[in-house]
């Protein structure tokens, strides 16, 4: 895929459907009792990782154009697959199913693809451990992994990390266990499971970083819409303020101040987002609208990172055109995505003439410099692909983005979409 510098992106656009959102709207209506309507729905390859999963499992499950139908089997409905269970690329398949998987009264097998049996599961295995699960790893922490039936009692779990996969994976165990189950998060991490297991009719009480959940009878099935994916606006977000003569709206965004760091730090570094038309509900969303802006430096650190850490990479790109430095901290997470993405941002940054660093934690861009374009490697990561490809609208001369077929993972129209704007 070949790009060269745009002058001027316009126009009016939605994204796709919230990813983090889609994978739980499948898992809770596979849970539940009756038919959830799902309208929104991402159909990325990672969700559509999540929706073979359960078919594998005996829960119907219908896609069309408009929505996803999934007729619930219940909490006790599923049935033991044909095989392993193949989550491919997905983490949050891999790590979400991995807490359901533990309470069934059946022996399963997870794994992935390459990538997958890179990701450290270790972070789950000890607290499904902890609540009776009988759950090995190869190496005791990777993929692929091997389930056996086991009795869930509730625990009260410090988690060593703000991640909203680990929180998950114990609190849809929870949703077995013989008691009340509490996670106890150092940050607070994206809350979409806590918000759909109340909307199916689960008891959930959090106050501040404590999260308990009480196992249910039954979840009820309910209609679901999903928001545009405020991971796949920031794209948007970053290419609108950086490429000269740009004002574009995304309409739809899901604004849940748990993921919303990601405005917050572009406007800390200048640029003129406007929030319009916001919309409160299971979810709150709104539409964004952004203008070519004079970017500056900022700290990306501590309580932010967990509210924007699939946005670090674009935000890197526009790091790199701000004026001054710019300090990412404490996103050692960073480093067990689809790729190691402080190396690889760091690597391809400096590729286009930026000048930064890579940290233990983080990295250092003193923007400013001006950028060239070069044939961008993608590391199998939809997220690096997508980020310099936003790069090259704003860079001199002409990119190739190598691997460009990785931005199916989680947005299969992108390059579509960046044409229909100007670039």
């Amino acid at each position: 895929m070949k790009l060269t510098a745009s002058a001027g992106l316009r126009g009016t656009l939605t994204v796709p459907g919230d990813k983090s959102i889609s994978h739980r709207a499948v898992m809770f209506g596979a849970l539940a009792d009756g038919d959830t309507h799902i309208t929104g729905f991402l159909m990325g390859e990672d969700c559509l990782s999540t929706i073979g999963c359960f078919r594998k499992m005996g829960v119907p499950i219908e896609t069309g154009e408009q929505e996803v139908v999934v007729h619930g089997v219940g909490l006790h409905g599923l049935r033991e697959p044909e095989g392993p269970l193949y989550t491919g690329n997905s983490g949050t398949t891999t790590r979400l199913i991995s807490g359901i998987l533990a309470a069934q009264p059946f022996p399963i097998s997870l794994t992935g693809d390459a990538s997958i049996e890179k990701r450290p599961m270790g972070r789950i295995i000890t607290p499904l451990r902890e609540m009776g699960a009988r759950i090995e790893g190869r190496e005791g922490k990777f993929c692929p992994l091997s389930i056996s039936p086991a009795a869930l009692h509730g625990i009260t779990y410090p988690m060593p990390v703000a991640s909203a996969q680990l929180k998950s994976a114990i609190l849809l165990a929870g949703l077995y266990a013989d008691g009340p189950t509490t996670v106890i998060e150092p940050a607070p991490s994206r809350d979409h499971t806590e918000r759909m297991l109340r909307a199916f009719g689960a008891q959930v009480e959090s106050d501040g970083c404590r999260v308990t959940v009480h196992a249910p009878l039954a979840l009820r099935a309910t209609d679901l819409a999903v928001p545009a994916d405020i991971s796949s606006a920031a794209f948007f977000l970053v290419a609108g303020a950086i490429v000269p003569g740009s004002e574009l709206t995304i309409q739809n965004v899901g604004i849940n101040p748990t993921r919303d760091g990601a405005i917050e730090v572009l406007r800390a570094m200048g640029a003129e987002i406007a929030v319009t038309n916001r919309r409160d509900g299971a979810e709150p969303v709104a539409d964004l609208t952004v203008r070519t802006s004079a970017l500056h430096g900022t700290e990306i650190s501590g309580d932010l990172i967990p509210r924007l850490i699939d946005e670090l990479p674009a935000l890197a790109v526009a790091a790199a055109f701000a004026e001054g430095e710019t300090v990412i901290r404490d996103a050692q997470e960073l480093k067990v995505k689809e790729s190691n993405r402080i190396t690889a941002m760091v690597n391809e940054l400096t590729r286009a003439g930026a000048d930064c660093t890579e940290t233990a934690d983080g990295m250092t861009i003193r923007g400013g410099r001006p950028l060239h374009g070069a044939a961008f490697e993608s590391y199998g990561d939809h997220r690096i692909a997508m980020s310099m490809a936003v790069l090259a609208l704003g860079a001199s001369g002409e990119s190739e983005i190598l691997e460009p077929e990785v931005v199916s993972i989680s947005y299969p129209g992108f390059f579509d979409a960046l044409r229909q704007i100007g670039g």
